[in-house]
């Protein structure tokens, strides 16, 4: 085999995981080739993170032109939007993010490989081009980065019109003028969001009692009472029975989870299937067998191998929690290990989760009912954005900044953020509970005013039952 298909790694998927593991282990001197048959970037960079932010950006803007401007002495009449604008500026905006990426390949000598990868034993990889052409690979170690794929509800297949996953949502061609959503998690929450925005008249429907069921139950009150201001019509602790879809539109039989006897149905031009993920890599093996468990690849969390060894995997194929800087931190973790190197390991209890409607959304660490089930003696501080100067300043008033500490040693154990930019805010308190910082450290630690960062300050100062301005 010629030397140019010798490698010491062979990723496999051009994603969060295999683009940045390919490039972390091009800096650790490893040779390095990255095979991915669609565009460098996979779903976050090309279908999902990065232009559904654009679009949801977009969405703010025209919020604020419309509905908010007068309030600030603007005047913006005949305020009107272009839809395939709207869609040609995030696909825009994921096109020159994706160039990027091979520009970093080619600095950091990673070879990169277009086709469909098949994994044909530990040290092996065919890369089987459009054409058919076949380049067969040999390496060390391969790692697999190949993401996750949406679930949809049985017997319910995605047709790209009526029954629609969150690809097919954020380029549709024509905008509906109803749209029903299936789950309320991040991305439903951010594509009812969006819709609503430009006048889609927007039904969500969520099986658990409360939308963003993963929050704390206080953040999930809050985004409820969000929802009930912007008139988003929201069914929760409600099952989807059927879903039928024909050329009028969508029609959805509901039915209370308590009481499965009382159906009613509600109707739409498309439903939004979002109910989660499942790992993709079909055909992705042949003789190699590896364990596999609840439709991801099973690994070792410390170091991401495998049942195989020599063959590891990261990001979404391996399960949750389902994010892209999950993902990287995983693939990097990875590549070092595989480098000789001892990284930190990823604290899975401290992951930070964010949803980028408005308002956003932002958390991390325990809620307080996990602290309950654990038994964790706690405190709360809370302070809402209606008493910050700055929030009060730039007109965005809505939601809080809650901080929960141990109230045997005042470490921070979890932060629950709902408001303006709150998912910028959540960084220092991630910092902390890395450093087991207390609230007193946060404290001590000057905020700049005037800024929404005061609102974690004075969070932290709630704790210990000493908040200023509120």
């Amino acid at each position: 085999m010629a030397d140019n298909d010798s490698f010491d790694l062979v990723v496999i998927g051009g994603g969060p995981a295999g683009y940045v593991g390919a490039i972390r282990a091009a800096q650790l001197g490893l040779k390095v080739a990255c095979v991915e048959r669609d565009a460098l970037g996979g779903v976050c960079l090309n279908w999902g993170c990065i232009p559904t932010k654009a679009l949801l950006a977009g969405a703010e803007l025209y919020v604020r032109l419309r509905h908010e401007a007068a309030d600030w002495g603007i005047l913006a009449d005949n305020v009107r939007h272009d839809w395939s604008r709207v869609i040609a500026r995030s696909r825009g905006v994921a096109g020159n993010l994706n160039r990027g990426i091979a520009g970093l390949f080619r600095k950091h000598g990673v070879t990169h490989l277009e086709g469909r990868a098949v994994v044909s034993g530990r040290d092996r990889v065919r890369v089987v081009e459009d054409g058919g052409a076949a380049r067969d690979l040999a390496t060390r170690n391969v790692l697999v980065a190949t993401g996750a794929r949406p679930r949809t509800l049985p017997g319910v297949a995605f047709d790209g019109e009526r029954v629609i996953h969150s690809r097919h949502a954020m380029s549709l061609a024509t905008q509906p003028k109803r749209l029903l959503i299936i789950g309320a998690g991040a991305i439903g929450m951010e594509f009812a969001y969006f819709y609503h925005a430009y006048g889609t008249e927007v039904v969500i429907v969520e099986m658990l009692d409360h939308l963003l069921p993963v929050e704390d139950e206080e953040v999930s009150r809050a985004m409820e009472k969000a929802w009930r201001k912007l008139k988003i019509e929201t069914h929760t602790a409600t099952k989807t029975l059927d879903v039928q879809s024909g050329d009028d539109g969508v029609t959805l039989t509901l039915a209370p989870v308590t009481d499965p006897g009382a159906t009613r149905t509600v109707t739409g031009d498309a439903v939004l299937v979002a109910i989660g993920v499942e790992g993709s890599f079909d055909d992705l093996f042949d003789g190699v067998s590896v364990e596999v468990e609840k439709g991801h690849i099973r690994v070792d969390r410390s170091t991401y191998q495998s049942s195989v060894p020599g063959i590891f995997a990261a990001g979404d194929v391996i399960g949750p929690p389902w994010l892209a800087h999950v993902a990287s931190e995983e693939a990097i973790v990875c590549v070092e290990r595989i480098a000789g190197h001892d990284p930190t390991p990823i604290d899975y209890e401290a992951i930070p989760g964010c949803t980028y409607c408005q308002p956003q959304v932002a958390s991390l660490g325990l809620t307080e009912r996990a602290c309950r089930d654990q038994g964790i003696e706690y405190r709360v501080g809370k302070f809402p954005f209606q008493a910050s100067g700055k929030a009060q300043a730039i007109g965005a008033t809505q939601g809080f900044v809650k901080i929960i500490a141990s109230a045997a040693h005042d470490e921070i154990l979890g932060a629950h953020m709902v408001g303006e930019s709150v998912t910028e805010l959540l960084a220092e308190l991630g910092l902390a509970r890395r450093l087991e910082a207390t609230a007193s450290e946060v404290i001590a630690t000057m905020h700049a005013h005037p800024t929404l960062s005061e609102a974690v300050h004075e969070a932290a100062l709630g704790v210990r039952g000493e908040m200023i301005h509120f």
